[in-house]
């Protein structure tokens, strides 16, 4: 059986954000091509995480800095190893090349970072993001030397797909489109119907800058103008992990209600009957409008949030970008059934078109297959990967090792130190 390392940045919560669901649909992607699967993190574990020895997925805990990790994947010895987003690219790489230099080297990259960076920064300076700040990005320099370094990297966005080589002349061979997946029996799934859902609804992870952004632009400038045209409805706001600024936005009277985690997300998303995404930054594509096509809930989003997942149909709900368009497109599907059904109808079509599981998987399995049966020739037209490769495992090792010793000293410092204070 061939194995799989996984390098996790955290271990995945699916039920916490899109990236933990994203995480799960790859590793089902591997199962189903007999990998034998195991996954590692540097961060710590927690309560929401997903229980991987259930799935007989192997597990272990590895540290930054630490050549205990040399070790571990001597002995392990991977097929393949994967990469959760560039910054673990850039811990491991290293090791994993000179110890395992055969194994195949996977990217996935959830999203640009450096692409949400720019467009954050731009957003909070009140400008349009360019193309120059992507080229002058120390974090779009760091990404893109990852990329090229690994064999493949998995893109989950097109707009994505299509801006790498445009701006930064990547390959487009070491790229791969490989969006969110859903079963058929999720795209087939039953959805209640207009008169059986209440309320508007909007989820994400408070951790993730875009989603906190969103949640305060609709408490402070949409909520507002929604709620004076219905004085009745709620608003339910979901998300793992809200700190406690976000706790303090709870208020009955106005009906914006802070319920912060929610044990079944697709549930929730079937209940509500319109879910609000006023994205203002961001990049990918964005878990919760899939779900919301997936149970027929129709959406309203910015040309952010609906970036790389429409299709030749209408967007499944509305988009609008100021608050008094948001709003008013809001009132408009909650309120017009006939407006509200044609939107519904078009989520579960609009989701079979670009994420069917059964396709995108057999996709992906071919290019692993290609790209396992070529991956000399593939690698050695990789100049550039292979020049960055050379230089950056040489600076990152030494740098890695003089932190590994600068700890152990400092752990025999405090240990003397404290022996003296005994004695």
């Amino acid at each position: 059986m061939k194995k799989l390392l996984i390098i996790g940045y955290v271990w995945p919560e699916p039920n916490s954000s899109a990236a933990g669901s994203r995480m799960m649909q790859l590793i089902e992607a591997f199962k189903q091509q007999n990998y034998q699967i195991t996954f590692t993190s540097p961060a710590q574990q927690s309560e929401h995480m997903v229980d991987l020895p259930s799935l007989n997925i192997d597990i272990a805990n590895i540290e930054l800095n630490n050549s205990s990790f040399d070790d571990f994947i001597k002995a392990l010895q991977p097929d393949a190893v994967m990469y959760d987003r560039f910054m673990m690219e850039e811990q491991f790489g290293w090791r994993v090349n000179e110890h395992c230099p055969q194994a195949l080297r996977i990217l996935d990259t959830e999203d640009l970072f450096s692409l949400r960076d720019a467009r954050h920064k731009a957003y909070k300076q009140g400008v349009a993001m360019t193309d120059n700040d992507l080229l002058s990005s120390e974090l779009a320099k760091r990404e893109i030397a990852a990329i090229f370094r690994c064999d493949l990297s998995l893109m989950i966005s097109q707009y994505e797909m299509e801006l790498l080589p445009r701006l930064f002349n990547v390959p487009s061979q070491l790229l791969h489109y490989c969006p969110f997946m859903f079963t058929e029996q999720q795209l087939n799934q039953g959805n209640p119907c207009f008169d059986e859902r209440d309320g508007f609804m909007v989820i994400g992870n408070f951790r993730h800058a875009p989603n906190w952004d969103a949640v305060l632009w609709l408490k402070q400038q949409v909520w507002p103008l929604i709620r004076k045209q219905l004085p009745d409805v709620n608003l339910s706001v979901y998300g793992a992990y809200p700190p406690p600024k976000a706790t303090d936005l709870h208020d009955i009277k106005s009906g914006f209600l802070v319920k912060g985690w929610v044990d079944d997300a697709v549930q929730a998303m079937q209940s509500a009957r319109v879910c609000l995404a006023p994205l203002r930054f961001g990049a990918g594509i964005k878990g919760k409008l899939a779900e919301a096509m997936m149970c027929a809930t129709p959406s309203v989003t910015t040309d952010i949030g609906a970036e790389s997942m429409e299709t030749a149909n209408d967007w499944a709900g509305i988009i609008a970008n100021d608050p008094q368009t948001i709003a008013d497109a809001a009132v408009e599907l909650y309120q017009d059934k006939n407006r509200w059904q044609l939107a519904s109808n078009l989520g579960p079509i609009n989701a079979r078109l670009l994420y069917q599981q059964a396709a995108i998987m057999s996709n992906f399995n071919l290019r692993l297959s290609q790209l396992i049966e070529n991956l000399a020739q593939e690698r050695q037209q990789n100049f550039i990967g292979g020049m960055l490769n050379h230089h950056h495992h040489k600076s990152t090792r030494y740098m890695s090792q003089w932190i590994e010793v600068k700890t152990q000293l400092k752990a025999l410092t405090d240990f003397e130190s404290s022996s003296e204070s005994d004695t």
